[in-house]
């Protein structure tokens, strides 16, 4: 704080979870190695498990070093609760699993991350939770889906591979008519870019491995909340699982979160260089981000978030094939072949959206790539995009 004023928010993610007063005058919190916590008396022992949670009492429910971050993951998303584990996909598996039993009804966005489907359907299916699938969007037509026995609307927003933005505000409020929780995938933004608790949502789940964490050597999910209840069932089910933070990952995802704010920007920045100069290439047939006209969800988009990241979609003229795309792809310099995002490094993968939705058609049959736009020079990034193309 300065003064009565409070801190912006680029300012508090440099602040997060320091206290260099407890600390010896060290600015990073330093990395705890703990399975055991020593007590003096068996009453502190106790006394510190009647806590559950909020203090350290064994090495699978926190340190310092975690609860650093979580103060951090708080900050960056306004809520007052985080959770930590060690993947994206473990933060969305240990939300479902505390938010849902056997007979529950879940409603999922056919737009999510695919491994958030897979589990979906080789796990939850298989312990009794019915799962229908919908069209990102819906928007309010949601409520002609919801049952007696829907507990949760799982969202993603922009959708991680074809990138629809989806009226997350519209599908809270007749979530909520219902009492039916909404849970949203918010790692497209960071959290930096939009804030799930201002429009609805009620548990929200990123992988930090992405942009948080920044330099493709991590792997860890966060999972916020603002409710006291939801955070204790959801750190309840992970704990169960056995998800427990590792410091030094929580070390290298406390670095992220520092330098989070200017790499955003850098990557909003060349990402929409990138997907202007590809949308006015005769090779393309359209490129989807949500940052442009015609992106599903431009309009809402502008409505609710403050910025963009680095990844986007681009389909190729139906003119050429997958073998084209490959050829193009291979022969790119700049932009490793690979999955995952997030990272300084630009990156491409390809992918078949038209062949993989159900609830909807995806409306581009030619073949399709993924761009994430790193923090290399944007006129290499599109010189090497040149050339690329000229293989097709």
């Amino acid at each position: 704080m300065s003064g009565d004023k409070k801190n912006k928010l680029d300012t508090e993610l440099g602040l997060a979870g320091r206290s260099p007063d407890d600390n010896f005058g060290i600015l990073n919190p330093p990395v705890y190695h703990a399975s055991t916590v020593a007590f003096p008396t068996v009453a502190e022992l106790e006394a510190a498990e009647l806590k559950k949670f909020d203090t350290t009492y064994y090495g699978l429910y926190g340190t310092p070093t975690s609860f650093a971050l979580e103060d951090g993951l708080k900050k960056l998303e306004d809520a007052n609760h985080a959770v930590i584990v060690g993947s994206g996909l473990g933060s969305i598996a240990a939300t479902l699993a505390g938010l849902l039993k056997s007979g529950d009804h879940l409603l999922m966005t056919e737009s999510a991350y695919f491994p958030t489907i897979k589990f979906c359907n080789n796990f939850l299916k298989k312990f009794g939770v019915d799962i229908t699938y919908y069209d990102p969007m819906i928007g309010e037509n949601i409520k002609e889906l919801i049952r007696p026995e829907t507990r949760v609307v799982f969202t993603e927003a922009p959708g991680s591979i074809t990138f629809e933005v989806q009226d997350i505000p519209a599908i809270a409020k007749v979530a909520h008519a219902a009492g039916v929780l909404v849970v949203m995938d918010n790692t497209w933004s960071a959290g930096y870019y939009y804030k799930p608790f201002d429009f609805g949502v009620d548990v929200s789940v990123q992988a930090v491995t992405k942009y948080i964490g920044g330099h493709s050597d991590l792997m860890m999910g966060s999972i916020t909340m603002r409710d006291r209840d939801l955070y204790d069932k959801i750190m309840l089910s992970a704990s169960s699982f056995g998800h427990s933070p590792q410091p030094d990952d929580c070390y290298l995802a406390l670095r992220g979160l520092r330098t989070l704010a200017p790499r955003l920007k850098q990557h909003f920045k060349t990402g929409l260089i990138l997907a202007k100069w590809l949308a006015a290439r005769d090779e393309v047939e359209a490129v989807i981000h949500p940052a442009l006209e015609g992106c599903p969800g431009h309009e809402i988009w502008k409505r609710d978030f403050t910025g963009a990241t680095g990844l986007f979609g681009v389909v190729l003229k139906d003119k050429y094939s997958d073998e084209d795309r490959n050829r193009m792809m291979e022969g790119l310099k700049l932009f490793p072949i690979g999955f995952s995002w997030g990272g300084y490094e630009s990156l491409v993968v390809h992918d078949s959206p038209a062949r993989a939705r159900k609830t909807y058609k995806f409306p581009h049959p030619g073949p399709y790539l993924r761009i994430h736009a790193g923090l290399e020079d944007p006129d290499d990034l599109i010189r090497d995009l040149e050339q690329g193309l000229a293989l097709l």
